[in-house]
């Protein structure tokens, strides 16, 4: 079992000891993602990236991941697996030769 599945395990644990499961729709995982997003987010609010909080960045973004598994788990989705699809389909977006450097989109290059 890998890292990632053991992780969204011990969350689904968590969850159904709580009973929570009744809430954890794909919609309303989705919703709680981009508010935790935007805590995410608040940490660095009028700040450098230096100077935001890093104990409020560990909380937050595990709070993003957290619900981003369970989503991905809700709609049958496997994270390695979708995650390494769009690493591909980005190289294929973002040839190292064009996009090496460049913040510019993939059909400014």
């Amino acid at each position: 079992m890998s890292e990632i599945s053991e992780l969204v395990q011990k969350l689904i644990a968590f969850r159904d000891a709580r009973d929570w499961k009744q809430f954890h729709n794909p919609k309303d995982l989705a919703v709680a993602l981009s508010i935790e997003s935007a805590e995410l987010l608040e940490a660095f609010l009028w700040k450098s990236s230096e100077e935001a909080s890093k104990d409020k960045i560990k909380e937050e973004l595990a709070d993003v991941l957290a619900y981003a598994f369970l989503l991905a788990n809700e709609c049958g989705l496997d994270v390695a697996e979708i995650v390494s699809a769009k690493i591909e389909a980005n190289s294929l977006k973002y040839p190292v030769d064009k996009a090496k450097g460049s913040a510019k989109k993939y059909n400014e290059i």
